[in-house]
């Protein structure tokens, strides 16, 4: 993160609601609760809680994947702050910033594995410096454990995913919490707000093929 404007982070993709000030690359104040449902009800007062309101000239949001609707409901405050307050919003993945907080005290590549819909998982390698050295998949556990992935996991399944592999697997439970947005590199931003999904949508059009 650099010294540029105020930021406000805004996290709710999964079933933590978590959001945070920065001024300087320095957090300010931050909240972070898991709520499983009612992110709509929940985040702006959390923002509302912060120094001045959260009023910032920066504005990150998670673009997920997640939950659809936790993943809007971000989406729709951080544009919506962003055209009030004039400032700039920018969008950062659920899966980078788990990463990020991973490898926090332990500088190695580390497999994201978030819970997904409907079983599945959604999954992710990252290498030492942070970047992702794949594209998100979603996969049903078996198939997941089947694919090779590093010997270090994060993330709300990653326990699961790691599972009964033997010497040398880690994994750390982690939720995405705002508080550590400062941890993406910045590399990985992006100003095109469009939602990651990590899989196709469950209902189509008709006469669209999948």
């Amino acid at each position: 993160m650099d010294d540029g404007p105020r930021l406000l982070a805004i996290d709710c993709a999964t079933e933590a609601c978590s959001v945070a000030l920065f001024e300087r690359a320095e957090l300010i104040a931050g909240a972070f609760e898991v709520i499983g449902r009612g992110h709509a009800e929940r985040l702006v007062p959390m923002i509302a809680e912060l120094p001045g309101k959260g009023r910032a000239g920066r504005v990150w949001v998670s673009l997920g994947p997640g939950s659809f609707t936790g993943v809007r409901i971000g989406l729709a405050a951080a544009r919506a702050l962003g055209l009030a307050w004039g400032a700039r919003v920018e969008g950062d993945a659920t899966l980078a910033l788990v990463a990020a907080m991973a490898q926090a005290e332990h500088r190695a590549p580390v497999s994201v594995c978030m819970a997904g819909g409907h079983g599945e998982w959604f999954v992710q390698d990252f290498g030492a410096d942070g970047l992702p050295d794949d594209g998100v998949l979603s996969l049903s556990p078996d198939a997941a454990r089947a694919r090779p992935r590093a010997a270090f996991a994060a993330g709300n399944r990653a326990a699961e995913l790691v599972g009964g592999d033997g010497a040398g697997m880690r994994s750390a439970h982690l939720l995405p919490d705002a508080r550590e947005s400062w941890r993406i590199p910045t590399a990985l931003l992006t100003s095109v707000l469009t939602p990651i999904y990590g899989r196709a949508p469950d209902a189509r059009l008709p006469g669209i093929a999948p």
